[in-house]
């Protein structure tokens, strides 16, 4: 019995070493931040992937993206928000199947909209509001592990970058996570 409790206490520390530490990264994206700067949204993606690296082997993932634009931002915090989305998708993957993810990018207004998009088990339309919200998780610590802080943090980079999120999906259809990111400082409203 004694061991048992050990192991359940241990556990339990280590789950709470987890969420302190997402709770310190959510509260940095606004006060931690770097000075925005024109960055190659190749080196974004480049730099997300890079850190994903045993994910994506483990995974089988398949990575793939259109030209992708300069973006002015943040470059740790918009590599930090792709490899989030990313990470998502190799994370919420159909099980026995290698996922396929596609980041997209597109001219909208004085903004680029960029996408990424998975083929995984989806979200239903009913979940799309509470996704974005700290803590909220969608599935069991077992069947996914996680603090359900991943997309919020997402939320609050996109936000600082005077842009948007939403989500595109449909249960066991894929998801597609779609985000503004200003043009230039000038529409930046959270610098």
């Amino acid at each position: 019995d004694a061991d048992e409790f050990i192991t359940f206490a241990s556990d339990g520390a280590t789950r709470m070493q987890g969420l302190i530490n997402d709770l310190l990264r959510f509260s940095r994206v606004g006060t931690r931040s770097n000075d925005f700067v024109p960055v190659a949204g190749d080196k974004l993606l480049l730099d997300a992937m890079a850190n994903l690296e045993i994910a994506i082997h483990d995974s089988g993932a398949m990575i793939s993206h259109d030209p992708l634009p300069t973006l002015m931002g943040d470059p740790t915090q918009l590599t930090q928000l792709m490899q989030n989305l990313i990470g998502n998708g190799i994370k919420f993957c159909k099980p026995g199947e290698a996922p396929h993810i596609h980041v997209g990018a597109r001219r909208a207004n004085k903004a680029w909209e960029l996408s990424v998009r998975d083929d995984g088990i989806g979200i239903s339309p009913e979940y799309f509001d509470r996704i974005f919200v700290i803590f909220q998780r969608l599935h069991s610590k077992e069947d996914y592990p996680g603090t359900g802080i991943g997309l919020a943090v997402c939320k609050k980079i996109v936000e600082r970058h005077g842009g948007d999120i939403r989500v595109e999906s449909r249960s066991g259809e894929g998801t597609t996570f779609l985000f503004t990111i200003a043009d230039s400082e000038e529409n930046v409203n959270g610098q």
